[in-house]
């Protein structure tokens, strides 16, 4: 009879981070394997990129996208935030800055999933008692040794209360997003279903209307009274397809978020310039702007 294999013969178990400590309700859609501390205020953080995805991971499956990158570090964040800084559960988190650039030869996938590191150092930390309210971090990733992308992010996070006045009484369940308008070819923003297209024509060359369909189960992996970050990201990701040189794709994007994208108004996303650094990617709604992006793009 075979001897069955024992739990000592097996590969390393590897099991990712409760959901709730990254602001997921998916396991599917957490990426954190673990972390530990390193130093005052420094850490590593261990994570899994699968080698299929809806939408971070190239049609083909031969390359990762910078934006599951940017994922990555957030969650990395917001691990660390609740788990080494005692920030509850229950509060929020408000991001300010989120700037990464990634090597563009170092996000292919290989036989197995990747397993990067994620070296996070927090600064400018801001304390009431015991308590985070606000940081920053910087955060180099690392895979087999060697350096994939570099992030620096800036956040505040606030309590139910404040977060209750900030958003002036909306909920999830107050908040209703109006239809969602036809999309642009799929193919045109290097997206393979129509489902997963943000951006709507308008008529103008630069100019766009955001698609926020709630029903996204990645955008919106659980309710949200406003339109989330990473979605207004592959909105710039989507423009610069449009707008970039040929033969070029984002890999990098410096990101400022001045206020709340609303759900239940149109919102607008415009190029602005396309200089030598990157193109210009601009958000607005009522004529006030929310958003801005500097997308830098690079030949594979």
């Amino acid at each position: 009879m075979t001897r069955p294999r024992q739990l000592a013969d097996a590969p390393t178990l590897t099991a990712t981070v409760p959901r709730q400590l990254v602001h997921r309700a998916a396991v599917a859609e957490t990426l954190l394997t673990g972390w530990r501390r390193t130093a005052d205020d420094r850490f590593t953080v261990s994570a899994q990129w699968p080698r299929a995805h809806g939408l971070h991971v190239s049609p083909d499956w031969t390359a990762y996208d910078p934006l599951l990158v940017v994922e990555s570090v957030r969650q990395a964040g917001t691990l660390l935030a609740h788990t080494e800084y005692e920030v509850p559960l229950d509060h929020q988190f408000v991001l300010q800055e989120f700037q990464v650039d990634t090597e563009a030869g170092g996000l292919t996938v290989g036989a197995f999933p990747a397993e990067p590191e994620i070296e996070i150092a927090f600064t400018d930390v801001g304390m009431r008692g015991r308590r985070l309210t606000s940081a920053r971090y910087t955060a180099h990733v690392l895979r087999d040794g060697g350096q994939v992308a570099f992030a620096d992010v800036a956040f505040t996070s606030v309590g139910p209360s404040v977060y209750r006045r900030l958003r002036g009484g909306r909920t999830p369940r107050s908040v209703t997003a109006p239809p969602v308008p036809p999309g642009l070819p799929p193919a045109a923003v290097e997206r393979p279903l129509p489902t997963d297209v943000v951006l709507a024509a308008t008529g103008e060359p630069d100019r766009w209307r955001l698609r926020v369909d709630t029903a996204h189960p990645v955008f919106f992996d659980h309710p949200l009274d406003h339109v989330p970050g990473m979605l207004l990201l592959e909105a710039a990701r989507q423009a610069a397809r449009l707008h970039g040189p040929e033969g070029h794709a984002p890999v990098a994007y410096h990101a400022r978020f001045h206020q709340y994208a609303e759900l239940d108004e149109p919102l607008w996303i415009d190029i602005k310039g396309d200089g030598a650094t990157g193109l210009q990617v601009v958000g607005t709604q009522r004529e006030s702007t929310f958003f801005e992006c500097l997308v830098g793009t690079a030949a594979p």
